[in-house]
């Protein structure tokens, strides 16, 4: 009884000292967190109930309540169609970009010779996303082809859809090169679960007669369900903040405009936070409903 208390406590100990490590790495984020993002969201969510003057003197707020909101809704169509854009952008890219990782990941995984050059291969858009190359690229159309789209007989056969479902296929049509750009970090996401996963429960379904399309459906892919819904929430984030997103290039130039303004900026900004944040829980929503599925 006394050696089962000791390990008992022992144990105890272990996971206390762990979790407190844990809190530790988070406060040094939810400080972070504190100082330098949850202050100006603060300050930005009473710009846009205000009329924000900057005048020599300081800023000048009049109140507004919720009028900028209701302008960017109700009176500004340019905001609510790039808005309403974004939304099936992220709908029609999310799928597109999971998918593709999946698949590379899974070539990657293989053994092969050059492993290695082609994970290089794959991360290298990574690099060249996150810096101002890609205005550049973007600028010469090297990120689209929009020459797809007007082909006489893409044009035929997007004339024949539905006016809802025309827009996100000529979207796809367009700027698939970018979606897949988008994928290096979620490939070696996807490539580091897989590497995780028993070999043995495969050689077990193989001694049962599973098939490797069996054995994909049946042990792969319900093992990197939480994997894919991380990497459903990082791409959803990722594509949100691109620095050629028209939602906020369109935010950003109404900041200083005569028309806009800081309050009305603010505004916008927190409707399309709102957007985001209702992605999130949809994708969530869908993804961790198939996990519990999965689970039970």
């Amino acid at each position: 009884m006394n050696l089962r208390k000791m390990f008992i406590r022992n144990e105890m100990r272990h996971s206390t000292r762990e979790a407190l490590y844990g809190y530790a790495f988070v406060l040094i984020w939810m400080i972070g967190f504190a100082l330098f993002t949850a202050i100006p969201l603060v300050q930005t969510f009473n710009y846009s109930l205000n009329q924000v003057t900057v005048e020599a003197t300081g800023i000048k707020l009049e109140f507004l309540q919720w009028q900028n909101y209701s302008r960017a809704l109700f009176t500004d169509p340019s905001f609510v169609e790039l808005l309403i854009g974004y939304v099936v952008e992220i709908l029609v890219s999310v799928p597109i970009v999971l998918i593709f990782s999946l698949i590379i990941a899974l070539f990657l995984n293989l053994n092969f010779s050059l492993k290695g050059l082609f994970r290089t291969i794959f991360f290298l858009p990574v690099v060249i996303t996150s810096g101002p190359v890609i205005q550049e690229l973007t600028a010469q159309g090297a990120t689209s082809a929009p020459g797809i789209a007007k082909s006489v007989a893409v044009t035929e056969f997007l004339a024949q859809l539905p006016r809802y479902l025309r827009n996100p296929v000529e979207y796809l049509l367009t700027s698939f090169i970018l979606i897949l750009w988008f994928s290096g970090v979620q490939i070696l996401i996807y490539l580091a679960s897989l590497q995780k996963i028993d070999k043995n429960i495969y050689e077990a379904a193989a001694i049962d007669g599973a098939s490797p399309w069996e054995a994909f459906w049946k042990i792969t892919l319900p093992s990197l369900s939480t994997t894919t819904l991380v990497n459903a929430i990082y791409t959803i984030i990722t594509l949100s903040h691109f620095s050629e997103n028209k939602v906020i290039k369109y935010i950003y130039g109404q900041t200083y405009a005569v028309e806009g303004g800081i309050g009305y900026a603010s505004a916008m900004s927190f409707i399309y936070f709102s957007a985001l944040v209702a992605l999130l829980v949809i994708f969530y929503l869908l993804l961790g409903l198939r996990d519990r599925k999965n689970a039970d």
